[in-house]
């Protein structure tokens, strides 16, 4: 892993450094960079992978106390990212989480198409079972130390409100123990995950959206058909709010297409790259 000062703080990332056009790919809530491992195994022969680990729950170096962890603070922190690595002409695709909306729709200079899987959208927000009793638990005084600690139990990862409903198949304990261990061990990491939960705010979602309506340029839309916590019909709506928006929809996965079918999505991605060259 790599690492970068931004303004907020210091951000880890994987860089494949490969020739080709370059993809970033950002994960949700409580997760890391590793959910994109098998897709990123998929595309690093012929595209440039880049994989931050953002602040949203486990990363393993604290922001600095005085970093704007609000959804739109962490959008531009992505946007920092690409310009000091001088990233150029971007496939920018996201997962879980919804930021990655905001800074397609606030900071598209660096973006030349953008990816949309299965994520927090519109007025689902936070998204379903899940998402709802995150907040909640975040929220509550100690509530992050008493939920990272209490999915030290395997059993409870696979209820519907923790991680079960995530992922079709069961996600290895090993990878969660790995996006779980900062929250269970860092005071600051806690910290930096209750500031960002109370920054959230409900509308925040459909503001980008309907901002992503003015993005002129090339979208794929990639939804799960058996998706427990973001509705098919999401996907739906995206295709059609995007000015360029293709959908396609995956059969037999849950929110996680990155686990449960990495393949079909790396190569949805290809094909998308492929079909839409940049001007230059």
């Amino acid at each position: 892993m790599q690492k970068i000062e931004l303004s907020a703080g210091i951000i880890e990332y994987e860089d494949t450094a490969g020739e080709g056009p370059v993809v970033v790919l950002l994960h949700g809530l409580a997760m890391d960079g590793s959910v994109w491992h098998q897709v990123v195994q998929e595309l690093r022969h012929d595209h440039r992978c880049l994989i931050p680990t953002l602040p949203l729950g486990s990363h393993r170096y604290p922001m600095w106390k005085d970093a704007d962890l609000s959804s739109r603070g962490i959008a531009k922190l992505v946007a920092e990212l690409l310009q000091e690595l001088d990233l150029r002409e971007v496939t920018l695709v996201g997962n879980d989480s919804g930021i990655f909306q905001i800074t397609a729709g606030l900071y598209p200079e660096r973006i030349a198409r953008l990816v949309i899987t299965p994520c927090e959208s519109f007025e689902n927000v936070p998204p379903g079972l899940p998402g709802r009793a995150a907040e909640i638990g975040v929220k509550m005084p100690g509530g992050a130390f008493l939920m990272a600690q209490a999915l030290r139990l395997h059993a409870l990862r696979r209820l519907p409100f923790t991680f079960g409903w995530m992922a079709k198949r069961p996600i290895p304990h090993e990878l969660v123990d790995t996006w779980l261990r900062p929250l269970q061990t860092r005071r600051e990491i806690r910290r930096d995950l209750t500031r960002l939960m109370w920054a959230f705010r409900k509308g925040e979602m459909l503001t980008a959206a309907e901002r992503l309506r003015h993005f002129e340029r090339p979208a794929l839309v990639v939804w799960a058909l058996e998706d427990r916590i973001n509705p098919p019909t999401y996907g739906q709506r995206w295709a059609e709010l995007l000015p360029q928006g293709q959908l396609i929809e995956v059969a037999d996965s849950y929110a996680l297409i990155p686990l449960d079918q990495p393949g079909e999505l790396a190569s949805a991605i290809r094909q998308f790259i492929q079909e839409t060259p940049c001007s230059q």
